[in-house]
């Protein structure tokens, strides 16, 4: 399935959470083709690339699985999306691959992977077109399934577009049957969008299934998905898998976000299939897709996925158990704000113990509890644990949870921490300390006791601190990181904890410089440097969210406007930074006058404008859904105003300008608002947009 149906999707269920609806039958008995055992993992295209698959691409992909170890981590399966193939059959009905993309065509690139210990993956449509427009596999099956094991093709991702209304088991059945008449072993993957209550047959017919729309690299998406794949654990079973989609990891989410999604598909025994690019992921993304102990627990052979013990509040608590008997516990904070997350080890469906055995496969340590599971979660986050039952508990250091206020700070300010520690360990807790860690240039004073000689087994330990933010800010918004700290000494050495918080400090704004936002929205100003960290969904038609800093009534007849946007979130390619005019940037949706120059990650640069005064954009300098190029930062922004017409221009080297365009803005009064702006193009998700030395004249 395409974007432009997800996006429909995602309208229309939101982000709130959704319990997802039990099956409507027994789940079938599994395909039985002896593949797919443990839920495949390997990497897909179509998330990072779209229709811009090439050889080059899948070959440099396999070779970058190979060397950063993702090979060796259980990584398999290099995956071709949608676009492979030319946009006609041969004059014999077959497939054909696109020379220009692949001039080796899918046979070399399927030798080029083998080569390397992998296996190939192909996309097709079980519809007479794929979801892009190329031939589909509808009244083709035997024959394509016959060019694609003559490839060396080992999966099959088979979509669902233009199925002209036949029902989905029939048409997916009848590939199935086709591929098993090839003798290859083919995985077959199952792309119906979870329609059709295709959990409760698609194990008879695939290796795995779709169970929502497509997703994307937003919190709110992989949210909604999550709800909708949670509550189908009676489907899954060794080679039958619910599939909540590819993987977002390093897309654009936060690294606590992306933790939290390899996390959940993990406790949901769901395949790990990256779509990021990762020839170019960073050290943090290689590493969140490299961990052996998450991977262990989705690659469990007794192949169960994990279920709900709780779900109150936004704070939810899976269990899934594991084949040493075992039990994986995911304990996820749906919410922005940290928060405590608990459960037992007799909820968990663990055997009564002297103790339990708590390991955190993300900070790879091994504590003791005589039954609290217990983690304080950073909003967005999930701690995963292996928990399991012991004889000796003490020879462990003891499971504590430690958790931290975070009062509101801005710069200058101070407030008052306090930090509190729960042993939840079988015994006693011994020579504990609390601290509390902040950046350099924070001032950090205890304003109570530290020093705990003694903390029995389910007591507490409380010290305040006075925590001041320095009153000089790197840049206009910045993010920091505090943290309470705990050790003690226990069996084998010292233990630790932390209990950290994300902190943003802005510099405020002030005259003449005004904020507005009808989104969410921080601003920041300090030293010729502006900063609008804001959401949106858009700026065009009737949509008209934004965020600016801006100074009332300054543009005139014969100003000049000039800044530079030093840096932007990629939230989306059309995520819009710049400079904005209208008679009221206060009134949104209504204000005429209304004009953007603007710089979009994905598009390059824009001038657009409202050419009826009606308060809506609806005009723009580039043909439609299009800018001038790739953007490029830093970049320079220059608006010049004659009368009612204005023209917008860029420069990428703050000296040469290129002339966007000229447009005449109707009901353009003859002092208007002018600033700096953004909109992420991304509703509900806030990007950064950094500007410096703002002139207006």
């Amino acid at each position: 399935m395409r974007k432009s149906w997800a996006a429909v999707v995602a309208v229309l269920l939101g982000t709130a959470p959704v319990v997802a609806a039990p099956l409507t039958a027994p789940p079938a008995v599994a395909l039985g083709n002896g593949l797919a055992l443990t839920p495949p993992m390997g990497w897909n295209d179509w998330n990072a690339f779209g229709c811009n698959v090439s050889e080059q691409l899948v070959e440099q992909t396999a070779d970058k699985i190979v060397s950063s170890g993702l090979r060796s981590a259980g990584y398999q399966y290099v995956n071709i999306d949608d676009c492979w193939m030319a946009g006609s059959r041969s004059a014999t009905g077959d497939l054909v691959p696109d020379p220009v993309k692949f001039p080796h065509g899918i046979k070399g690139v399927a030798d080029y992977v083998h080569a390397r210990g992998l296996k190939l993956g192909i996309y097709e449509s079980a519809g007479t077109m794929t979801c892009a427009g190329y031939p589909g596999s509808l009244g083709h099956e035997q024959q394509d399934a016959n060019s694609f094991a003559a490839w060396g093709v080992d999966y099959l991702k088979y979509d669902n577009c233009n199925n002209l209304g036949i029902p989905a088991r029939q048409r997916y059945q009848a590939m199935g049957n086709a591929l098993a008449r090839t003798g290859r072993p083919i995985v077959y993957s199952l792309c119906d969008w979870g329609q059709e209550n295709v959990a409760s047959w698609g194990g008879s017919v695939g290796n795995l299934w779709r169970t929502t729309g497509d997703i994307d690299a937003t919190y709110g998406r992989m949210l909604s998905i999550f709800h909708q794949n949670v509550g189908l654990a009676d489907a899954a079973s060794p080679g039958a898998w619910n599939d909540p989609d590819m993987l977002e990891v390093g897309n654009g989410m936060t690294a606590t976000e992306d933790r939290s999604e390899f996390s959940l598909w993990a406790e949901m025994a769901s395949p790990l299939i990256a779509g990021t690019d990762l020839r170019h992921a960073s050290a943090t993304t290689l590493a969140t897709y490299g961990n052996k102990e998450v991977i262990a627990i989705d690659q469990d052979r007794l192949g169960r996925q994990g279920r709900p013990v709780s779900m109150t509040g936004g704070l939810d608590v899976l269990a899934k158990p594991l084949a040493d008997h075992s039990v994986a516990v995911a304990l996820f904070n749906e919410n922005a704000a940290p928060a405590k997350i608990s459960t037992t080890a007799s909820a968990l469906g663990l055997p009564a113990a002297n103790g339990y055995t708590v390991r955190d496969v993300w900070a790879h340590t091994t504590t003791a509890t005589a039954g609290p599971v217990q983690a304080f979660v950073p909003g967005h986050g999930t701690v995963l644990y292996r928990v399991a039952a012991t004889s000796t508990p003490g020879r462990y250091p003891p499971h504590v949870m430690l958790t931290t206020t975070a009062p509101a700070w801005s710069a200058g300010t101070s407030a008052t921490v306090t930090s509190t520690l729960t042993n939840n360990g079988v015994g006693t807790a011994a020579d504990v300390r609390l601290g509390f860690a902040a950046p350099t240039r924070w001032a950090v004073t205890p304003l109570s006791r530290t020093y705990f000689a003694r903390i029995p087994r389910g007591g507490t330990a409380v010290a305040t601190f006075r925590v001041t933010a320095p009153a000089v800010l790197p840049a206009p918004i910045t993010r920091s990181t505090v943290s309470g700290t705990a050790s003690g000494h226990a069996p084998g050495g010292t233990w630790l904890a932390t209990a950290s918080r994300p902190v943003e400090l802005s510099a405020p704004v002030k005259p003449p410089f005004h904020t507005f936002s009808d989104t969410t929205a921080v601003f920041g100003a300090q030293g010729g440097r502006l900063a609008v960290d804001g959401a949106g969904a858009d700026l065009w038609g009737d949509t008209d969210q934004y965020s600016a800093i801006y100074q009332h009534a300054a543009e005139h007849d014969g100003s000049t406007t000039l800044v530079e946007v030093a840096a932007q979130g990629r939230t989306s390619e059309w995520a819009k930074a710049g400079i904005m005019v209208r008679d009221d940037i206060t009134a949104p949706g209504t204000s005429p006058g209304y004009l953007i120059l603007a710089e979009a990650p994905g598009k390059g640069y824009v001038l657009q404008w409202d050419s009826t005064g009606s308060g809506h954009l609806d005009s723009n300098s580039a043909p439609p859904n299009q800018g001038t190029a790739t953007a490029v930062y830093p970049s320079w922004l220059k608006l010049v105003r004659a009368g009612t017409t204005f023209t917008g221009y860029y420069s990428t080297d703050g000296t040469t300008w290129t002339r966007l365009a000229t447009a005449t803005v109707p009901g353009a009064t003859a002092a208007q608002d002018v600033g700096v702006f953004t909109s992420s193009h991304s509703d509900g998700t806030p990007g950064e947009a950094d500007f410096s030395d703002f002139t207006q004249h």
